[in-house]
């Protein structure tokens, strides 16, 4: 039996073991930093399927190590390809709305963006490469993070406590479900694929008083209307890099007759440009802080530098791409567009090689669309034969086999 045969059999015999993984996880959700319960069911898959593994990186995060034992002969003058394959696996603070036997169990969490998804698939990519593991030189890690879905980011913190080291891994990849995409696709994009996100929180301090009183009152919502305004209306006006300035939250705190002290405003900025977003941070802060001097108030503008742009490899993600057409069939292909969306997996594609690909979840034939931050996303389970298998492939192509 050719590789490939072997994969799709261990694919099929493992898919309700998977399904279970997934269902699991799904109605245990755990929030950033707090995947305690995650990573020990994580860590007891790792021990059956007898791959050696640390705990406790970044808090909550797992990394195993799998090593092949087939000595490549080409590279017995070199050290053997070192890969990692990513999963994040915190929930977020959603109230699943979902009727089903698996929903959420923890109130107010629920896993809305797929990570459920990511961490099943990627026990089933370990299961299977663990049994194949005569077939490949090199070694696999696998990572399992927790915090995509919050700052500073998982990533990030994992990096600073050597994941990506001893060994040091030459190209990580990853796969985040898509729910526009319908199950059995997937999708790339070499190059710049999705946007930075940067937090930012405003405070804006004038003189409260009563309402009725206007001359002895600085009123702050008056201030924060016009730095709204303006701030819109100057991003309006850049067309040429991808931009997305965007506020989301607004509190006075006053009343019908009272002028308050001050106000908070919460948003965010993207862009795909990581010189222009640096100069724009510089100009929100001036053009804020100006504008409310001149109206007699003052304002203390915080940005949260949050992830940078995603990046994918280019070529590296062409061949990628290229065995999935090998394992999927080019008309399960699709190319993708720039995103606006943020994923700290840019922090390991600025250390690594790196490729973020998409698996598609939608039930064929079906116009549902059962969006990512939603109460009720949900997949059609079948994506998760694509996700282990196609990954599993992936890697033992990128370590060099052939077959």
């Amino acid at each position: 039996m050719i590789l490939k045969e072997k994969i799709l059999h261990l694919v099929e015999q493992y898919h309700e073991e998977v399904v279970g993984y997934r269902r699991h996880i799904h109605a245990n959700p755990e929030l950033a930093f707090e995947e305690y319960q995650t990573a020990e069911f994580v860590a007891n898959k790792l021990k059956e399927f007898n791959i050696p593994f640390e705990t406790g990186i970044a808090k909550t995060g797992i990394v195993a190590l799998l090593e092949g034992k087939k000595r490549s002969e080409e590279r017995k003058e070199k050290r053997d390809i070192v890969i990692a394959l990513r999963a994040d696996m915190d929930a977020l603070p959603i109230l699943e709305e979902n009727d089903i036997d698996y929903k959420s169990k923890n109130l107010g969490k629920m896993h809305a963006c797929g990570h459920d998804v990511h961490t099943a698939s990627l026990l089933g990519v370990a299961k299977i490469l663990s049994e194949i593991r005569s077939e490949f030189a090199g070694t696999v890690k696998f990572i399992f993070q927790p915090s995509e879905e919050k700052l500073p980011g998982g990533a990030s913190v994992m990096i600073k406590e050597g994941v990506l080291e001893n060994p040091k891994v030459d190209y990580i990849i990853a796969q985040h479900v898509y729910p526009d995409l319908e199950a059995g696709k997937v999708g790339f994009r070499p190059g710049m694929y999705m946007a930075s996100a940067d937090e930012l929180h405003i405070t804006i301090k004038g003189k409260g008083g009563h309402a009725a009183l206007p001359k002895n009152v600085v009123n702050p919502l008056l201030i924060a209307a016009k730095i709204i305004t303006e701030l819109y209306s100057f991003f309006e006006t850049k067309k040429d890099i991808p931009t997305i300035f965007s506020l989301g939250n607004i509190q006075g705190n006053g009343a019908t007759n009272v002028v308050p002290n001050e106000v908070s405003i919460k948003g965010t900025f993207r862009t795909m440009d990581e010189q222009w977003r640096k100069e724009a941070h510089k100009i929100m802060i001036d053009k804020a802080e100006q504008i409310a001097k001149k109206m007699g108030g003052s304002c203390e503008f915080e940005v949260r530098v949050g992830y940078p742009c995603v990046i994918n490899e280019e070529n590296l993600t062409a061949e990628l791409k290229q065995s999935s057409i090998d394992y999927l069939g080019s008309e399960n292909i699709i190319d993708l567009d720039l995103r606006m969306t943020g994923e700290d997996f840019s922090y390991y594609s600025q250390v690594a090689k790196g490729c973020f690909y998409r698996l598609g979840t939608a039930k064929p034939n079906s116009n549902k669309i059962l969006g990512l931050h939603t109460p009720t996303f949900n997949i059609d389970e079948s994506a998760l034969k694509t996700g282990v298998g196609l990954m599993s492939w992936l890697a033992i192509r990128l370590l060099g086999v052939r077959s």
